[in-house]
């Protein structure tokens, strides 16, 4: 007679009584509560005013969102649904059930404390023993905003299409002039067909106000780093008695906007951008450094620029608004690389490992192992760290590179699964980045010490 484990759905118990025994001693879940425990939350807690109904204490909600990002759980009403259907998200929740509106209103509530809960994670870390900060390697990936790029207007398009609505709604005025005469009508609502036109208009005016905004700011920019150059050139040239070789910088043109500047109607502060497979995406451009031993993110950011050339120097500043995270040595590829990223970097007592240019696959074995030239004793920085990573032990630092940094945002992308943003705005998407970077650092520290 075959026999079969019992499957009895009315038995009393199917769970332990003590949610302390629902889990494994080692569970990510487990370790995610621990964690947060020795967090300081006072800025958090100081903002409830005690009125009203009690809330769901700030630690169990950190826990909920930080457990939910590092299982790929992002939706507020995922995790609403995951309290009732998950024995960790329960054992998270005390068997308490947050509804979807608290969590994503606590989620939008808080984003700018956690930049602070980053870096007490860290100091946890180090505390662990685990971090000990040394080489850090730099780089960044496009993340897709809540937005689609189908969703930009240009200047140029939304200058056509403004002038064609204020001919249609010139033309609809003139029609509601001869109302009594139905042919013109033509059966249209002509009040309703006005105010559709002109709602559309508000918004169009607004978008290219924004661009001519953006523009004004990108000619401000672009004068203040021509009269830079101009200084430096003037510089070298009273120091050396000689005239400067090379073409002269130009002044930067008109501060009206380009025919082709884009506004995205759905999330105005995200940027078209191009991606590695091809093509463009509506997206924001996030910033990470990796520390190579414990392979923990030690700095995150979000920018709203295309290529990272700019993006050192946020990253040093970073370092300075928290020193005990600050590296000896930072390395980064070749779309870092500029003359003064390199200078910042050496100010700063950080040595630089910047590609300058770039990187040649299946290199011959004499460009591998051979040592350049001595360097002159009067070198500049750049030359200093061109010679740098010419040598063997600069080839063999920068080599680490790769795989220090990538593997993280291929863990991010395909194994957590954040291929996209949830909320729109830049703060809120800097907000959300620092999210998911807590919670790789903690799904990081568990692996670490288990």
């Amino acid at each position: 007679m075959k026999a079969f484990k019992a499957s009895n759905r009315n038995q009393p118990f199917l769970l332990p009584p003590s949610i302390q025994d629902w889990l494994p001693k080692e569970h990510l879940a487990r370790f995610i509560v621990e964690i947060v425990e020795q967090l300081d939350l006072s800025k958090i807690e100081s903002q409830y005013s005690g009125k009203g109904k009690d809330a769901y204490h700030p630690q169990v909600m950190l826990c909920l969102l930080f457990y939910g990002y590092a299982t790929g759980v992002f939706s507020s009403r995922k995790i609403e649904r995951a309290t009732y259907d998950s024995v960790a998200f329960r054992y998270i929740a005390a068997n308490t059930h947050p509804d979807h509106d608290t969590i994503a209103t606590f989620r939008k509530r808080f984003l700018k404390e956690l930049s602070e809960l980053f870096v007490q994670i860290l100091s946890i870390a180090q505390e662990m023993g685990v971090l000990k900060v040394g080489k850090v390697s730099l780089d960044g990936t496009k993340v897709k905003a809540n937005a689609s790029k189908h969703k930009a207007l240009s200047y140029a398009h939304a200058t056509k299409l403004q002038k064609q609505l204020e001919d249609e709604v010139a033309i609809l005025l003139k029609k509601a002039q001869s109302a009594d005469n139905k042919e013109d009508n033509d059966g249209m609502n002509i009040p309703e067909e006005i105010a559709r036109r002109e709602d559309k208009l508000e918004v169009i005016k607004a978008a290219k106000l924004k661009i001519e905004q953006r523009a004004k700011e990108r000619h401000k920019q672009e004068l203040k780093e021509y009269d830079e150059k101009i200084k430096k050139r003037e510089a070298k040239e009273k120091l050396t008695g000689k005239k400067t070789g090379g073409k002269k910088p130009q002044p930067p043109k008109s501060k009206e906007p380009n025919p082709k500047d884009q506004v995205n109607l759905t999330d105005e502060e995200s940027r078209i951008m191009p991606i590695s497979s091809g093509g463009y995406m509506q997206a924001y451009n996030v910033q990470a450094s990796v520390e190579h031993d414990s392979r923990l993110i030690v700095h995150q950011h979000v920018t709203q620029n295309v290529n990272d050339k700019k993006e050192i120097v946020p990253t040093l500043q970073w370092f300075k608004d928290n020193p005990t995270l600050m590296p000896d040595s930072i390395l980064a590829d070749a779309g870092y690389y500029s003359d003064e990223n390199v200078r910042v970097c050496e100010a700063e007592k950080i040595t630089p490992y910047i590609s300058f240019g770039k990187e040649q696959h299946n290199q011959p074995l004499e460009d591998r192992f051979t040592q350049p030239e001595v360097l002159p004793e009067d070198a500049t920085d750049i030359e200093k760290m061109k010679h740098r990573l010419q040598t063997k032990e600069g080839k063999e630092i920068y080599a680490l590179r790769k795989s220090m940094i990538e593997p993280l945002f291929g863990v991010m992308k395909h194994v957590m699964g954040f291929r996209q943003f949830i909320l729109r705005g830049f703060e809120k998407a800097q907000g959300e980045w620092t999210l998911m970077c807590i919670a790789y650092n903690l799904k990081r520290l568990h692996t670490i010490r288990a």
